[in-house]
């Protein structure tokens, strides 16, 4: 009897047992499922958390390619957020913090954000600062432009007064004349009876020009082209070089017109003067101011 309760016992322990077991193998069997699961959720959250610090650094560096230059002044928070995505790669390499990597990734990207919201606002600037700096150079070059006409305006006018002041001589006329006793003098066109010629002309009236003493010089051009001269010390200079000239008069002008006649006696009576056309010029202020011409027979 004794035996067969101490089988009982035994075979009802080896139940417990087994049942024991089996929960052991469930429970085992739950946990290894749930930590499948846990890995290939952490595995997942892993790739997210690389694409999405890809796709920030990708973005990042492209931003900074675009504005070129202006990403040079925010150099140090540029090599912040390479320095956290070198750090948060390393964590995804090694590490099971994904917490702690979430949110070194949300801080980055605030970085990053600011990082496009500051070189945006110095993109803007930069332009303002272009478009400022192209007008002040369109109106420097608009005053310039403004400048030049004005030069050139000043210089037609002074150039036009600088013409306008000069003076003329009109109506240069040349008489020959023949002296016949008591002074008197007789008008001839006969190279052989000539001993004289009078030259007149008038000196018109301009107000632009200052009243002065003014030198006239009148130079007599036979008709093989030798000037007339009383001395070979009658001379001037014109334009660089030196012209002998016949007749000299010094005026005084006042800025009216002045009507003048000057004489030239021939040296050698006993010569006839030359046929032909004789040309008469008229300078003043190393300028010809006139002309005429007469001819003898």
């Amino acid at each position: 009897m004794e035996e067969q309760n101490s089988n009982k016992r035994s075979g009802l322990i080896i139940i417990i047992l087994g049942i024991i077991i089996a929960c052991l193998l469930v429970w085992m069997f739950m946990q290894r499922s749930k930590l499948n699961t846990l890995v290939q959720e952490k595995e997942h959250e892993k790739v997210v958390m690389q694409k999405e610090l890809d796709s920030l650094i990708t973005e990042h560096n492209k931003i900074k390619k675009a504005y070129g230059g202006l990403s040079d002044s925010l150099r140090a928070k540029d090599s912040i957020i390479q320095t956290n995505a070198i750090e948060i790669r390393k964590l995804l390499d090694s590490q099971w913090e994904y917490d702690k990597m979430r949110k070194k990734i949300g801080m980055l990207q605030k970085i990053a954000q600011g990082y496009v919201t500051q070189i945006d606002s110095l993109y803007t600037i930069n332009h303002e600062l272009q478009a400022e700096n192209e007008k002040i150079r369109q109106d420097f070059r608009s005053e310039q432009n403004k400048n030049v006409a004005l030069v050139k305006d000043k210089e037609e006018l002074n150039e036009k007064v600088n013409n306008a002041a000069v003076l003329k001589a009109y109506n240069v006329t040349t008489t020959a004349l023949k002296l016949k006793g008591g002074n008197k003098e007789q008008a001839t066109d006969k190279a052989s009876r000539t001993e004289k010629l009078k030259v007149c002309f008038t000196i018109g009236e301009n107000p632009l020009v200052k009243p002065a003493r003014k030198i006239v010089l009148i130079r007599i051009t036979r008709p093989d082209g030798v000037v007339v001269t009383k001395t070979k010390y009658d001379t001037f200079t014109l334009n660089g070089q030196t012209l002998p000239y016949s007749i000299r008069e010094d005026i005084s002008y006042e800025g009216k017109a002045v009507s003048m006649c000057v004489a030239w006696s021939k040296k050698d009576n006993d010569k006839p003067a030359m046929k032909g056309k004789y040309s008469v010029s008229v300078f003043t202020d190393d300028k010809e101011i006139g002309t005429g011409s007469f001819e003898l027979k």
